[in-house]
This record gives structure tokens, C-alpha cells and sequence, in this order.
């Protein structure tokens, strides 16, 4: 394995001890996330099980460390895993490859489904990176800015302009999301990738994560 490879994979198992610590934390309190200079913070919960949490983590571990096994750092790949629903964004060199990492990506253990969005190109340089994560923090501001919906409730990708959204969500967060983010400077165009589920059904997931809150914090 070579230097690069062994880097990776320390970050990654960082990443993931950090998640399995926070497991308690995740499945009894509410979190808080910045949400960029001037906005404060937001307490957020998420729609997803702590446990199902923690397996999105390390499906995207294992499929990156995989796929970049596989290929030797020659792509650019990201990979998201929501409810065990995996996007696979970034560039790769041929058709076969993109297939090929896929195919990776589906017999990780608990993966449900795949949405596989790679590009067949050259990998992206930093200035084109860096301007999807200003794209995604700029969705994000205007979905806290619209209030319309809680935002922790939709993740957000961006790779090459393109947006994907993610998430738990009924169908009125789906299309208000969308609007929000096909509207913002710089977006080229917007993808859903969103489970989405009955109005009720959100209300009693919301419901039952503020009953496990407030029962957490009523704890001596």
C-alpha cells in the first residue's frame, strides 16, 4: 500500500472513531452545527437511526478506501451513503471504470441502493472543488435564510455545479429544497436523490427525535 493509500485510510478510521465515540451523543441529544459567519448556530436532529448514522459512515469508508484501492488515486471520487443509499460524483477516466466502481460500491455490506453520477472525465482541479463547496455552503445559508423547512434535514452534494440533495424528506421539503437550490448563483443543475416519504410520517419521526430529546435532557 502505498503512502498516499495509508494517509487516507488513517483519516478515514479517524473519522470514524470520532463517529462511534459520538454514538450515545447521537442517539439522545440534539447536535449543533455552524452554519457559516454571522448565522450563528443551529440545533439540528437527524431523520436517520444513531445506528443507521454510524452505518452511512462506514459505507462511505469502506467504498472510498475500495474504490481508491482498486484505481490507485488515479480519480477523483466522492462518496455520499444517506440511509444507505449511496451517490458515487466525481470524475473517471472510462465508461468501465465508472461501472466498475460501482459495482464496487454495491457489494459493500448494507448498502440498499446506488446512484452512481460519475463523470467520464478528467478529475476536477482544486478551483473547480472549491467553488462547489462555496456552492453547497450558499444552498445551505438559503435554506436557513427561506426557513421553509429545517435544513439539517437535506444534505447537500455539489460537484461540477451540479447539485444533489439528500435526505429524509415529504414531498413539500423535496420541491421547496429544490427551489431553493436550482435558484442559487452558480447552480448549473439540481439532482434528487431524496427519500421521500408521507407528510405524516416525518411529523412522527420529528415528533419521536424532540420526545428522545426532552427525555434526555429531563435526566438528572
Amino acid at each position: 500500500m502505498n503512502t498516499k493509500t495509508v494517509n487516507y485510510s488513517k483519516r478515514k478510521a479517524l473519522s470514524y472513531a470520532v463517529t462511534l465515540l459520538a454514538l450515545p451523543l447521537l442517539s439522545g441529544c440534539l447536535g449543533v452545527v455552524a452554519v457559516g459567519a454571522g448565522a450563528g448556530a443551529l440545533m439540528i436532529v437527524d431523520r436517520r437511526p444513531a445506528e443507521t448514522q454510524l452505518t452511512d459512515e462506514s459505507i462511505e469508508l469502506r467504498t472510498e478506501n475500495r474504490i481508491n484501492e482498486k484505481f490507485a488515486f488515479k480519480t477523483h471520487i466522492n462518496v455520499t451513503s444517506y440511509n444507505r443509499v449511496v451517490l458515487l460524483t466525481g470524475e473517471m477516466p472510462t465508461e468501465a471504470a465508472k461501472m466498475e466502481a460501482e459495482k464496487i460500491a454495491r457489494e459493500v455490506p448494507n448498502v440498499k441502493s446506488i446512484s452512481n453520477e460519475l463523470a467520464v472525465a478528467g478529475a476536477s482541479g482544486l478551483g473547480g472543488r472549491s467553488n462547489d463547496s462555496y456552492i453547497t455552503s450558499k444552498v445551505k445559508a438559503r435554506f436557513i435564510d427561506a426557513n421553509k423547512f429545517a435544513a439539517a434535514h437535506v444534505k447537500v452534494v455539489t460537484e461540477a455545479g451540479v447539485v444533489f440533495l439528500l435526505g429524509i424528506v415529504n414531498q413539500y421539503e423535496a420541491d421547496a429544497a429544490v427551489e431553493i437550490a436550482r435558484t442559487t448563483a452558480g447552480v448549473q443543475k439540481v439532482v434528487r436523490v431524496f427519500e421521500v416519504v408521507s407528510q405524516e410520517q416525518t411529523q412522527a419521526m420529528d415528533a419521536a427525535l424532540r420526545g428522545k430529546s426532552a427525555a434526555s435532557h429531563a435526566k438528572p
